[in-house]
């Protein structure tokens, strides 16, 4: 009897151990995104048609003819701050996630977030600066604030979608990121 209770003790000692060690995951916050029909009539988005396309890189092939985006985003690291807004918006469709990809890799690295839209709410995880070509790699991110504005919630391929994005958040405690624009993408 008494060896049977030892090990049963131990086994439990055991499993709390091990239930113990979990990951350190950020919790996603998923948040309604707002439906704006006249979205495609803002001045910004308007603009957007006049100019071409990025090109981020000497062999870059743009999909579009046209810029796809206007985002501005800055980042503030302890004092010092940086700022960029040479994005691309990419978007495709799987299942019933709309992907929004708003980035700017140049082969060497990456910057940017990811938009998952579905069933009437998103989330953003922010891409790992040192993403290259080709990877989707992403850094731990506690969102502060995020809000999204697209012309319409039901979605299929070969659609234009146009949009709106504010989003802060707080990248491994010290980094400081605010994302704002639009874009404006043919789904894929």
């Amino acid at each position: 009897m008494k060896p049977t209770l030892y090990f049963i003790f131990i086994l439990i000692f055991c499993l709390s151990i091990v239930s113990c060690k979990k990951e350190k995951k950020i919790q996603q916050n998923f948040e309604k995104f707002v439906v704006d029909e006249s979205l495609p009539q803002n001045d910004t988005i308007k603009l957007l048609s006049k100019y071409p396309e990025l090109k981020l890189y000497r062999t870059d092939v743009n999909e579009s003819k046209s810029r796809t985006a206007y985002i501005v985003q800055e980042s503030t690291i302890w004092n010092m701050s940086g700022r960029f807004d040479n994005y691309k918006c990419k978007t495709n469709l799987k299942d019933d996630t709309l992907n929004i990809s708003l980035n700017n890799n140049n082969k060497q690295s990456g910057n940017g977030a990811l938009v998952k839209v579905f069933n009437g709410n998103f989330f953003i995880k922010d891409y790992d600066p040192k993403t290259l070509k080709g990877e989707d790699k992403f850094i731990p991110a506690k969102a502060i604030y995020q809000k999204l504005v697209l012309n319409k919630d039901k979605f299929k391929k070969n659609d234009s979608i146009y949009g709106f994005i504010d989003y802060k958040s707080l990248l491994d405690d010290d980094i400081k990121k605010t994302f704002r624009g639009y874009f404006r993408a043919l789904i894929k």
